[in-house]
């Protein structure tokens, strides 16, 4: 099992990319709209992932076919995220544009996690996991007021 440390590292990563990659991709779709950006951030991110794939001789990625369907979807779902990002940062500004993100991030996880749903490690919802939702979105209604 990956150290604690490990976790929140790769964790920071994943956060500071969304919080770079958002205001690039407002950039893209200021100047050319939004569904120009969507596919531009998305052909970016093909062939970022082609490079090291083709020099890895391909791994798993045969094997697509065992995937369940709705695992397909998940590209779509990025489309959403830059699409919202996009139309959110020029109206509210990145930081409000993220924790509202994110708020919805931490729902939607807060509910798969209770039903252990796609995969997710079953966590039930307690008070304390209710609080700390409510605290989220008392910071999104105080970032948007």
């Amino acid at each position: 099992m990956d150290s604690l440390l490990v976790i929140v590292l790769i964790g920071l990563a994943g956060g500071i990319a969304v919080g770079v990659q958002a205001p690039l991709s407002s950039i893209i779709s200021q100047r050319l709209g939004a569904l120009e950006s969507v596919f531009i951030v998305h052909v970016g991110g093909a062939i970022a992932a082609l490079i090291p794939l083709a020099f890895l001789g391909w791994g798993k990625l045969s094997q697509w076919r065992v995937l369940p369907w709705y695992a397909l979807v998940a590209g779509a779902f990025g489309l959403v995220v830059i699409f919202s990002m996009t139309y959110m940062i020029p109206r509210v500004g990145v930081a409000t544009a993220l924790i509202i993100l994110l708020s919805g991030q931490l729902l939607v996880g807060s509910i798969l996690d209770h039903f252990g749903l796609l995969g997710a490690a079953q966590r039930p919802m307690d008070w304390m996991r209710v609080i700390g939702l409510a605290v989220v979105f008392f910071g999104v209604w105080l970032s948007v007021k």
